[in-house]
């Protein structure tokens, strides 16, 4: 794929707006190159690349909105879907919750591009599977892992003045390692920006580890316990209970921030004060573009949680117009202060507790509490005075991200976490849990 330049989109975008007749146009150009290799029982299985460039037009007549797409972008193809967003608009009903585009925004880079991981090659890839493969053989595992790294660009334009191009890069890379006779289990996941911060060998190695250390688990009662909960645990709860961060769901009464006869919780303490959580689009180790694709809206620094108290939702335009208070572009990152402790630091502290590496298959119980289902795998441990004593059975787990964070005694140093599986990017602090609610056992791994 052929990366376009600012002034190449620009000049697709200024052509569109030309040829457009309806009341409004909003353009979105995106392309991208990614690269993986996947293998599996210490072989590689299979690599790829996939290539893609389309651009996404949006007009209005009025309140009537149609939408098109293409992936070409001579003269004659820009003025076919700028006319077939056009046909669909005058088909469509009136949209009641329609809004004008967005007037001119100002959009202040940020940290979403690296050479070197845009350089990175299919012998890059290559000697990366290779690497976590020789690490496991020499321990007699069984190695099964996937990466994937992404050079991309996004440009948006609209008919008001609106125009921001920035490209951007990404890897990801995830490991899970297993014992000859399948009882012992471990796993891993990398997120980088910057690819001279990955090291195969040594990702894998804390899955190695994990899985060398869990096997011949013992059981344990379910109940609840004090927990050390990885980033890689808590991600996805994290990510459950920031989805609900929306004005409109909770002046609706469909979120935990809910009041009770109407209205929200915005400035209310419901948290521990250790909890702190903010999004900024410039942070350098988990920089997003500088706006929201959807809005157009310039992404800004917001303290959402702030010394345990709600201190921002997100308003979409619509909302915030009805509410008489101003529009916010959603974020892309969520960042999570802790400490400069370790996680082994965080077990030393600990007399009693549990170990949770990692958590999975989790679903919604209730949304007004956010209550949680769950199981954790590939690595739970027992410690007791201060070390891991022994690694037990995995559980199930009924628990709500907003109990669990009323409930913490320490953080560590927070760790990059990213990935199809949350809806940010993620920099987040191991955490140390009381009475997280174990419910049941589960017999995998």
């Amino acid at each position: 794929m052929k990366m376009m330049s600012q002034e190449e989109t620009r000049r697709i975008c200024d052509k569109v707006m030309a040829f457009s007749k309806a009341d409004e146009c909003r353009v979105s150009i995106n392309g991208s190159r990614t690269g993986n290799i996947r293998y599996a029982r210490n072989n590689v299985s299979t690599a790829g690349l996939v290539e893609d460039t389309q651009m996404v037009v949006s007009v209005a007549f009025g309140k009537k909105q149609g939408t098109a797409t293409i992936n070409e972008f001579d003269d004659k193809s820009l003025e076919k879907v700028v006319r077939r967003a056009e046909d669909l608009a005058r088909l469509a009903p009136d949209n009641p919750e329609f809004l004008p585009a967005v007037s001119k925004q100002e959009y202040k880079p940020s940290a979403t591009f690296n050479q070197s991981t845009a350089a990175i090659d299919p012998d890059f890839r290559a000697q990366a599977a290779a690497a976590s493969i020789a690490a496991c053989r020499n321990k007699k595992l069984i190695a099964a892992g996937f990466f994937t790294d992404k050079i991309g660009f996004e440009t948006i334009a609209n008919s008001n003045g609106v125009f921001g191009h920035q490209a951007s890069t990404s890897l990801g890379f995830t490991c899970t390692v297993r014992t000859e006779d399948g009882r012992g289990s471990g796993w891993v996941q990398s997120s980088a920006n910057d690819v001279s911060r990955f090291d195969a060998r040594a990702v894998s190695e804390v899955a190695i580890e994990k899985a060398l250390r869990s096997v011949e688990a013992k059981a344990l009662e379910p109940g609840r316990y004090t927990v050390i909960l990885e980033p890689a645990a808590t991600s996805e709860l994290l990510g459950n209970m920031l989805s609900f961060f929306s004005a409109r769901q909770a002046d609706e009464g469909r979120s935990f921030l809910s009041k009770k006869g109407g209205g929200n919780r915005l400035g209310e303490k419901l948290f521990d004060e250790q909890v702190n959580i903010w999004a900024d689009p410039w942070d350098a180790k988990v920089g997003v573009l500088p706006w929201d694709s959807n809005s157009q809206l310039a992404r800004e620094h917001t303290d959402v949680i702030k010394n345990g108290r709600i201190s921002a939702l997100d308003y979409s335009r619509y909302w915030a117009q009805k509410q008489g208070t101003r529009a916010t572009g959603q974020h892309g990152n969520m960042i999570m202060a802790g400490t400069n402790k370790s996680t082994a630091e965080l077990i030393a502290n600990t007399k009693k507790g549990i170990l949770v590496t990692r958590t999975w298959y989790i679903r919604m119980v209730d949304p007004q509490s956010v209550l949680l289902t769950g199981l954790t795998r590939d690595g739970t441990f027992y410690i007791e005075n201060g070390k891991i004593k022994y690694p037990i059975k995995n559980f199930r787990f009924n628990e709500s991200p907003v109990a669990m964070l009323n409930n913490i005694d320490e953080l560590g140093k927070p760790e990059i976490i990213g990935g199809d599986e949350v809806p940010y990017q993620f920099l987040i602090p191991p955490m140390k849990v009381r009475d997280f609610n174990f419910t049941s056992l589960s017999d995998a791994v």
